[in-house]
């Protein structure tokens, strides 16, 4: 199974310059919790990735307003991207090594054409596949550890 068969096509994305509060309508207008961050919305070239956990642990939990920040403030990058042609199994090791539930999918141009979320996996591949991307994406990093 390839990654195609099992991405979200054309996914909702954002510049670097969007508004947080605009950004998290769009994520309930499109039901995810991560939305591609690209370079133009014409090139759809990306540059990172932008959380609804982003937002809240690095604005709402160091005591910044939200509303008054951009996506810039706040977006991971660089952005880990898969292709559509490749493996749903080496997709999912991408996504383990990386720590990562969602991973925004590029054409050979290396525009955003998609993204698979661990749900996409689970809904459509196989269950051992599922339960090991689902495992090693759940482990706690390093830092949480320490954290804890």
């Amino acid at each position: 199974m390839k990654v195609k068969d099992v991405m979200t096509a054309d996914p909702a994305c954002c510049i670097s310059e969007t508004a947080l509060q605009e950004v998290a309508q769009m994520m309930i207008d499109h039901d995810c919790g991560e939305i591609p961050v690209v370079e133009s919305k014409e090139t759809k070239l990306p540059i990172g990735v932008i959380t609804d956990r982003d937002m809240v642990c690095r604005t709402v939990a160091k005591g910044l307003n939200p509303l008054d920040l951009t996506v810039a403030d706040c977006m991971s990058k660089p952005c880990v991207t898969v292709t559509p042609d490749m493996s749903v199994a080496e997709c999912s090791r991408i996504m383990e090594e990386n720590k990562i539930r969602r991973v925004p999918v590029v054409d050979a141009a290396g525009y955003c054409c998609g993204i698979v979320a661990v749900a996409d996996i689970a809904l459509r591949a196989q269950k051992d596949v599922t339960a090991e991307v689902v495992k090693e994406v759940s482990e706690p990093t390093a830092a949480a550890s320490a954290a804890g």
